[in-house]
Order: C-alpha cells, then sequence, then structure tokens
C-alpha cells in the first residue's frame, strides 16, 4: 500500500506537528502522497493514471478490499489529482500532482471545503446523506472538482443508499464520489452498477518486508530480517497494520548503542506467536502418536506467551504448507522461506501422506473453533492435542477397507500412545500408511458370527423381508417388499428384479446380512426376468379378495387401499 518517500520530511500541519515535537506515528508519517508511491496495486494506478491522462473521469468510484491496504489513501490520492492546478496555477487533472499548490496542499491537511469525507459507520441515517446531499448542487467553492469521500459505505441503511442512488447516477459536472468498503457484498447492486469498482488486493509479504525494512533505516532503527518477516507476516497484507507493528517494535526495543535493536524472539513474544520451529516438534510429536511429549511442547509455548488458538492456526498453517509441497514440490525453493523451515518441510511432506494430511487439516480446523468458542483456550487446545495424537495412529479410510477387503482385522488402538522415542523409520509409519503396530485383534465373536449365535434360514422371501424388520433394516427391509420382483428363491440364493426405486447395491447388501445373520453363504443377484409381483402388490390382491373388503371398495368408489396389517 504505502511506499516511503524519497525524503522523510511531510508537508503542512505535518511539518507543524515535527516542529512542536510532537510524535507522529509511521502509518501516517509515510502515507504516500503519489500513486507511484502505492505498492501491491499496480492494476489500479495504472488504470487510473490512464484515466486521468485521457480524461476519461467517472462520476463514481468504488474502492473495496481487507483493512489497510490504501483505499481511503487512493481515495485522497484521487481528489488530489482531479484538483491539483500545478505549482503555477495554470495546470489541469494530472496523475502526479505537484504537491506544493493549494488544492493539493489543503486536501494533504484535510481542510479543503470542497473535498468532503464521511464516515458512514457512525453516520449511516437518510437525514445524514441528505445533509451531505443539500451541497451537491452548489458549484466547488475553489477546486475544480467537489469531492464526497464516503468510508466504509456498506454500514448505510436502505434509505441512506436509496437517497443516494439518483444523485450518483446523473450527478453535476463538478461533482465526484469516492466510496471505500471493506463489505462489498453489503453494498446494494444498484449503488455498484453506478461506480468503476477498484479491488485493492493484499500486499505480498516480500513486498510489505522490503518496505518495513527501508521505513527502519530511515527511523534509524536496527531491525534483525527474522523480525521484518515475523512482521511482515503479522500484517496480513495490510501495510496501515504492519507499520503499526513496526511502530511497536521499535518503541519496545529500547536503545543500544543509540539504535533501535528489534529481534526475531522480541517480536515473536511481543506478538505471542510461537516458535517456527516448536511448531514443526509439535506436529511431528502428533503425528508420532507422542501425546505426553505434544501436550509438553504446547504447554512449554503458553508458558512463553503464545495464545493458545495462535498455536492451533500455525499448526494449520503448516498442515496447508505441507500439503502444498506433496502436489507442488516447487514451493521449497522460495527464498523467503528459512533454511530449517525448508529442510524439514521437505522430509515430512515426503513422509506423509495426502489422507493423514487431509484428515490432520480437518481435525484442526474444528478444534481451532473449540478453543475460541472455550471459556478456558488452553485447554481446549490440550484436547485438540490429545485427540489429534490418538487419531494418529489409526488408519485411513482406504487402508481400513483395504484390510477389510483381505480378511484381515482393523487394527484399534488399545493402550497408550507409541512411545516418546520411536525409531527414525517407526517414526510415521502409522500415519504414512505402512505397518501399523501390533494391536489386540478384534475378538472373533465381534468379526464373525459364531454358529451358536446364527438364526435359522429364512423358509421364503417373504421371510426374507420379515427377518430384516425385525433385524431393524427397516429400509431394506421396505425395499424387498415394495421394490423387487421374485425370480428365484432356494436356500442360500435369492434372485430378482429390481424396479427404479432400488438402490443399485440392495442385492450386495442383502446377500452380505443374509450371510452374516445365517452364518451360511448367500447369493443375491439381479436378473432382467419379469418375476412375480412384488410382496405389496401380493398383500394388496389378497386384502381386495376378501369379500368384506370388496364390499367396501364398491360402497365408497375412489377408495383406495394405502397399508396391509396383519393382526
Amino acid at each position: 500500500m504505502v511506499r516511503p518517500p524519497k525524503d522523510s520530511k511531510t508537508s503542512g500541519a505535518e511539518d507543524g506537528e515535527e516542529q512542536a515535537g510532537a510524535y507522529q506515528v509511521l502509518a501516517r508519517k509515510y502515507r504516500p502522497t503519489t500513486f507511484g508511491a502505492l505498492i501491491g496495486q499496480d492494476a489500479l494506478v495504472r488504470t487510473l493514471t490512464n484515466a486521468i491522462t485521457s480524461g476519461r473521469i467517472a462520476q463514481g468510484y468504488m474502492l473495496t478490499g481487507v483493512r489497510g491496504v490504501g483505499k481511503t489513501t487512493t481515495a485522497r490520492l484521487i481528489a488530489r489529482a482531479l484538483n491539483c492546478i500545478g505549482p503555477d496555477g495554470k495546470g489541469g487533472p494530472t496523475p502526479t500532482p505537484c504537491g506544493v499548490c493549494p488544492n493539493c496542499t489543503a486536501i494533504a491537511e484535510d481542510r479543503h471545503v470542497d473535498v468532503l469525507e464521511m464516515d458512514a459507520a457512525s453516520r449511516t441515517g437518510i437525514d445524514d446523506i441528505r445533509e451531505l446531499l443539500e451541497g451537491v448542487r452548489y458549484r466547488p467553492t475553489s477546486a475544480r472538482y467537489k469531492i464526497y469521500i464516503i468510508d466504509e459505505v456498506h454500514m448505510l441503511s436502505d434509505k441512506a443508499f436509496n437517497a443516494l442512488l439518483k444523485t450518483l447516477e446523473e450527478p453535476p459536472e463538478h461533482v465526484k464520489f469516492i466510496f471505500a468498503t471493506t463489505e462489498i457484498r453489503k453494498v446494494p447492486v444498484t449503488v455498484l452498477s453506478r461506480c468503476q469498482r477498484f479491488d485493492l488486493r493484499r500486499i505480498d509479504a516480500a513486498k510489505l518486508e522490503a518496505l518495513f525494512r527501508e521505513i527502519s533505516v530511515k527511523e534509524g532503527a536496527r531491525v534483525d530480517d527474522g523480525a521484518l518477516a515475523l512482521i511482515a507476516r503479522a500484517a496480513d497484507g495490510s501495510a496501515r497494520d504492519g507499520l503499526s507493528i513496526l511502530d511497536q517494535a521499535i518503541s519496545q526495543a529500547g536503545h543500544s548503542d543509540g539504535l533501535n535493536a528489534v529481534t526475531e524472539p522480541a517480536v515473536r513474544d511481543m506478538l505471542g506467536l510461537a516458535d517456527r520451529v516448536l511448531i514443526f516438534d509439535l506436529l511431528e510429536s502428533l503425528m508420532k502418536g507422542d501425546v505426553k511429549r505434544a501436550l509438553a511442547l504446547l504447554a512449554d509455548q503458553y508458558s512463553a506467551g503464545a495464545s493458545p488458538v495462535v498455536v492451533i492456526q500455525d499448526l494449520l498453517e503448516l498442515v496447508h504448507w505441507l500439503t502444498r509441497l506433496k502436489v507442488a514440490p516447487d514451493g521449497a525453493a522460495d527464498p523467503a522461506l528459512a533454511e530449517a523451515e525448508r529442510t524439514r518441510g521437505v522430509a515430512m511432506a515426503g513422509t506423509l501422506t495426502m489422507p493423514v494430511l487431509s484428515r490432520a487439516w480437518q481435525m484442526l480446523l474444528k478444534g481451532l473453533s473449540e478453543v475460541r468458542a472455550a471459556p478456558i483456550p488452553i485447554q481446549a487446545a490440550e484436547m485438540v492435542v490429545v485427540r489429534f495424537a490418538y487419531a494418529a495412529e489409526l488408519p485411513t479410510p482406504a487402508d481400513a477397507i483395504k484390510t477389510l477387503e483381505s480378511g484381515a482385522s482393523v487394527p484399534t488402538r488399545t493402550a497408550a500412545p507409541a512411545p516418546s522415542n520411536p525409531g527414525p523409520r517407526a517414526a510415521y509409519s502409522a500415519v504414512a500408511g505402512s505397518a501399523a503396530p501390533a494391536r489386540a485383534p478384534i475378538p472373533d465373536a465381534v468379526a464373525q458370527p459364531t454358529a451358536s449365535a446364527a438364526l435359522p434360514a429364512p423358509e421364503n422371501f417373504a421371510a426374507v423381508a420379515a427377518l430384516f424388520e425385525t433385524r431393524r433394516e427397516a429400509m431394506i427391509a421396505t425395499h424387498l417388499k415394495r421394490n423387487v420382483h421374485l425370480v428365484r428363491f432356494e436356500n442360500g440364493l435369492i434372485e430378482f428384479n429390481p424396479d427404479r426405486v432400488a438402490p443399485k447395491d440392495l442385492a450386495g447388501q442383502v446377500g452380505k446380512f443374509l450371510s452374516q445373520w445365517t452364518g451360511t453363504r448367500w447369493v443375491v443377484s439381479v436378473v432382467n426376468t419379469a418375476g412375480a409381483p412384488s410382496l405389496h402388490e401380493q398383500e394388496h390382491a389378497a386384502a381386495k379378495a376378501d369379500p368384506l373388503i370388496q364390499s367396501i371398495l364398491d360402497a365408497f368408489p375412489g377408495a383406495t387401499i394405502e397399508t396391509v396389517k396383519k393382526i
């Protein structure tokens, strides 16, 4: 968003503040004064420069983006560019305002009578908009254009937006509107359609780091590269947020040999961040199932001042980065990465499988919401760590299916997690899809029905449907009664013709359950032969044949039989 001007001096009231000895925060001191000083917004700068140069000036602009990327600053730059008259007083609109004419200096000092700035967050009603629009019909007092800058425009009420529409669509030639918002979706489309929209991007961390380094030099502060990287990452694409953090870090560091010394550990403590190396250690312990060491690492980071929410967020970020390394290994060549991170990251990404990383992401994402909502976040974070560590040695769904298909029992966790010092090759055995440690086998009584527990084989197809009702498999029982036509029934063999409503795996489900319940193998197959009427149709036919039912149907023409129940 911002690049420091060539000299550290500021104009107008800012010079007065410096002369009076008042300190000026870095975010204000290094606010851009030209479009060329904006960083990370190349498309916006190019479009506005060409539009102003060619005279294609719109009646309304909509600037949107996250906080601190330069929306209000850009709005003021547009106002200066449109109203600059040059040092000689004869210039026209220009993308490079002079900064010395009366209009430029007055706008820079927020005291120009024809540039009206309104905060819609505090003035949301229709009366506020009516008051503002009262002056639209009057020509500017001294500037070329009367410019209305409305910040956080999404906060306006519906009536206020409606009052603004007509004027915004056909304003007088001497009036321009510039809107800024962080919630573009809350702005009515009727307003958006009347404006030129510019989406200000998040600023890249590398550009922010270079900006902060340049400002640090101008301020005479010594800031480590690691500290600058942390500040750029914490800024999350916002130059203003990053400058505020840098300002705080310089103040906290104090003076050493006449220079401010800002170190990476100091910034980490100030922001309550977890050590990046310890995050790698924590994730490695979790993947090994070493819950004792994982809890100790979490406790150490919490004692050092790291927020439990930040620790879980860092784990999420690391899992995301490892996943990206799996699909795009070239990401490890990023020069911004520390050597330790690059080495350990590549090693972990090569060992962990994609299903394991996906499961880790889901567990941490759910755990993050729990930690945020918990009355005592550290306790919730510990529960997330315990759950993660115990789930680390569980097989993935694909591995479990393969194990079941091979006839082996699925390993389950019956004891404490793995020892804290496993061998180097066993470290990721469970999560990498290799052979899992020996587990207590599932009892035979659970894995296969015994002969004593086997049920007698059903004598006919109706008994099969009744058996599924008895075993509380209501959906399958309903399909067997209503949606299949029996073709052949023998002991251990069923052939039927299903209709379109029946699920495609009905035959497999019926065969599986019958084999489990009776202890003998049943083959259930689908054939194309027409088959007999369904059990439901047979029951209705039998009911209609009853003389009493037939007399009732004759007495009430149009009546139908809905359900047949045996009493």
